[in-house]
């Protein structure tokens, strides 16, 4: 168990967002491990109400151009409501400090209006990795347990692409998109999404993914009692 529990460390540790991915697409028994790693996530009174629609290949090239399509036209159709702008400062400023390591490592200033412009859109092509699995959930009373089911599913399946030596990326940003991804994949309007993972081998020459943007310290998220 001692050699379990290093190794479960590491792999913790070792895992981060990556922005840029190679083209090559994983072969199909690599995501299926995966893909029954994530299945063994916990949920509220086991209801494993997460719905992964997985999209590769040409598939996916369509996808991608909907939702530029989208961006353009100012289409967004978000299933939950988001807002950073109504984050409280502590939180605002941890959002800050996260988008100032990325910028700097990319050497894109707060200035280049442009530059982020270009780099905020690389979510919709999916910072070029050949996969993306988008998280869809039943709307049940406010949400929030399933949503917490869905976090969970989402962790374990990064972990489980760090531990196979695979990389990805969470996005919240495409579930701003919801509806452009329920037309091209054909999604029952019913079924709400909430983010999406894009996935495949890291480049790991870019500087895009060169960058650690670190986690505050236990004694600032944990109260002990006793």
């Amino acid at each position: 168990m001692n050699a379990i529990s290093q190794n479960f460390s590491q792999v913790v540790r070792y895992r981060r967002s990556m922005r840029e991915f190679l083209p090559t697409p994983l072969p199909c028994e690599m995501i299926q491990k995966v893909l029954d790693d994530a299945q063994q996530s916990p949920s509220n009174c086991n209801t494993q109400p997460w719905q992964v629609h997985l999209v590769s290949g040409a598939k996916r090239d369509e996808l991608a151009a909907a939702l530029m399509a989208a961006d353009d036209a100012g289409h967004f159709t978000p299933d939950y409501y988001f807002d950073m702008a109504e984050y409280p400062e502590i939180y605002a400023e941890r959002a800050r400090s996260s988008a100032k390591a990325r910028y700097d490592a990319i050497q894109v200033t707060r200035d280049d209006q442009e530059g982020r412009a270009k780099a905020m859109r690389q979510n919709l092509d999916f910072f070029g990795a050949p996969h993306v699995a988008l998280l869809f959930m039943p709307a049940l009373g406010d949400s929030v347990r399933v949503a917490s089911d869905m976090g969970m599913y989402g962790q374990t399946f990064l972990l489980s692409l760090t531990a196979h030596g695979l990389a990805g990326i969470p996005q919240t940003l495409l579930g701003m998109y919801a509806d452009t991804v329920r037309e091209v994949l054909g999604i029952d309007p019913e079924m709400k999404m909430l983010f999406g993972i894009s996935f495949g081998y890291a480049d790991r020459a870019a500087a895009a993914n060169d960058m650690v943007v670190g986690r505050i310290p236990v004694s600032q998220s944990v109260t002990f009692h006793g």
